[in-house]
């Protein structure tokens, strides 16, 4: 054991299913990564640049970390996290590292916590618990460490074994990161997602005048139907020259329907206009889940639902500090008659893959399992966001492998934009995934071979099958 990691972490603790889990995960644990949704800046690939201070890498773009410190008082201000107008207000690095490592003890018994001792002694070397007392030799370890060339974006890429990594780009993006990227001869694969919500969603702040940009983008007249739909097919295809091989949704809700085309263009009509009343901006949002299906059908590119999310539920952190400041709380979300219009449209397809998540665990059994269970093009994304964890995990295996077994599901994602978090969030999967193996085997319901191919499918070959890379 070393002084931040048990290496049994995880793993059952009936001592027989214990050693095959451990013998299962040695089998796995450096396998590549596949890492085909995420959040990491492209930008950070393309210039190669050094990391910035500590704080500026770990604490400020993570909202799993300052989400919790805020539940204890801790302002974003003084976390060093930018406002919605982009200024700052604590700019100091190590003050801002002091404070988080100060309380650093709110952690215990999250992933997060799993997650950052992995990361703090696997990448910088350190075998001391972070607190206040450690705070300062912590900072000017990493600080050194960041400092050096081995620890540039594309060297950890390399060391972390990344085969490929997703980055997601709203529908405007000009994805000139990705093209400097592919310009620079550097063999590291990093590709696009496709993420419309700015352009699907009229509830999505600037909606009007993100149309009038779609249309100028694509030179498609956006003020109609039919012209806002070749201008998706458009940054689609600019998309897929990209490298994308999937789209991303994040709606409230999984609704779905499927309009006539009369019906749809009078829908547009009001939507474009601005004259859009609640229950209008839920029906277009339903209406191009369905739509985006249909174009993934033409074009093969792989569709995820991410749904249930209350976004920015603060109404002043949102105002004062924009989105995706850790103020996205989970709702309850239906999917068997929220999916059954584009089901019934393109259901039965051959070349559609669409990934559902949910944050409404309850649904795993009752509804995503079953229907996975039978739809071909359905598929059941990982444990996400906030059961991205190890009982979360847990639960996912034993409320879907029965009806939907595992080749339904798609491995794993890591869905980050800490990067350093990369690998542990990984090999936290590749643990549990290994360990609830074990447990099959031990009792009677799977034969060690058929585990040990199944930990490389769970940690590998689903994920990269599944997102066609």
């Amino acid at each position: 054991m070393s002084a931040l990691l048990d290496d049994d972490r995880l793993f059952p603790l009936d001592p027989a299913a214990r050693d095959l889990a451990r013998h299962l995960y040695q089998s796995v644990r450096d396998l590549p990564i596949i890492s085909p949704h995420g959040h990491t800046d492209p930008r950070w690939y393309a210039e190669n640049a050094h990391f910035p201070d500590p704080a500026g890498l770990i604490v400020v773009p993570d909202h799993y970390i300052f989400r919790m410190l805020v539940s204890q008082g801790i302002g974003l201000d003084r976390l060093g996290v930018p406002r919605a107008d982009g200024s700052v207000a604590e700019a100091d690095g190590r003050k801002i590292w002091r404070l988080f490592a100060e309380n650093y003890h709110v952690f215990r018994g999250t992933p997060t916590r799993l997650w950052l001792d992995h990361t703090f002694e696997s990448l910088f070397g350190l075998e001391v618990r972070l607190n206040g007392a450690t705070a300062d030799l912590y900072y000017d370890r990493i600080a050194d460490c960041l400092s050096r060339d081995e620890y540039r974006p594309r060297a950890l890429f390399e060391r972390f074994n990344i085969e490929a990594i997703a980055t997601t780009e709203g529908a405007l993006d000009p994805l000139q990161w990705h093209r400097q990227i592919r310009e620079s001869g550097w063999t590291g694969r990093v590709v696009t997602t496709y993420r419309p919500d700015a352009v699907i969603d009229p509830e999505f702040e600037g909606f009007a005048d993100n149309l009038r940009q779609l249309g100028a983008l694509t030179d498609c007249d956006t003020g109609e139907w039919n012209g806002y739909l070749e201008a998706h097919r458009k940054r689609r295809a600019f998309f897929r020259e990209a490298g994308a091989t999937a789209t991303d949704h994040g709606h409230p809700t999984a609704d779905t329907a499927n309009l006539s085309d009369s019906e749809a263009a009078a829908l547009y009509t009001r939507v474009a206009s601005g004259a859009a009343s609640p229950d209008d901006a839920g029906l277009f949002r339903a209406q191009m889940l369905t739509e985006m299906a249909k174009m993934s059908v033409e074009d093969g590119m792989v569709m995820q639902i991410h749904a249930g999310s209350w976004r920015n539920h603060s109404a002043a952190i949102f105002a004062s500090h924009g989105r995706d400041k850790g103020f996205d709380i989970p709702r309850r979300t239906s999917y068997v008659d929220a999916l059954k219009p584009m089901l019934d449209a393109v259901g039965l397809e051959p070349n559609l893959t669409i990934i559902l998540f949910t944050l409404d665990e309850t649904a795993y059994s009752r509804e995503l399992a079953t229907l996975a269970g039978v739809y071909p093009c359905l598929r059941l994304g990982p444990p996400w966001w906030f059961f991205d964890s190890v009982e979360g995990m847990k639960r996912f295996r034993a409320a879907t492998t029965e009806t939907a077994g595992f080749y339904n599901t798609v491995g794993f994602n890591d869905d980050t934009r800490a990067f350093p978090s990369i690998p542990a969030r990984h090999d936290v999967a590749r643990r549990v995934d290994c360990g609830y193996l074990a447990e099959l085997v031990r009792s009677g319901q799977l034969i060690e071979e058929e585990a040990a191919d199944l930990a490389q499918e769970l940690a590998y070959r689903l994920a990269r099958k599944a997102y066609r890379l």
